[in-house]
């Protein structure tokens, strides 16, 4: 018989922080000042998952840069064939190893 752990999913908690290490890892975001781009992503991150807008998430959060310093940034991107390709990566990344990858023929 199998034992299979208490919880199976993951908190909310855990996805959030496994999505933004993710994306830390494979975006290169430059910040100066008291924020890093860890704090910017939780910031895109909660407000895309609750379908919110930055405004919003920003004043709701403590200790967390305001959305004109957020959008500051985002404009810094200028590139986004790049910034897809990175995506596509850090999405990759985390692809469980037992996933094959389908062929052009679904095969």
């Amino acid at each position: 018989m199998t034992h299979f752990p208490e919880q199976l999913a993951l908190t909310a908690k855990e996805t959030l922080d496994e999505t933004i290490n993710c994306l830390t890892s494979h975006i290169p975001l430059s910040t100066k000042g008291a924020y890093d781009a860890q704090s910017l992503f939780q910031i895109l991150v909660r407000a895309a998952s609750k379908g919110d807008t930055i405004e919003n998430t920003a004043r709701e959060l403590k200790d967390c840069p305001g959305s004109n310093n957020i959008r500051y940034h985002l404009s810094k991107i200028n590139d986004f064939n790049q910034l897809e390709s990175q995506l596509n990566l850090a999405l990759k990344s985390r692809m469980p190893k037992g996933l094959k990858k389908k062929t052009s023929s679904g095969y």
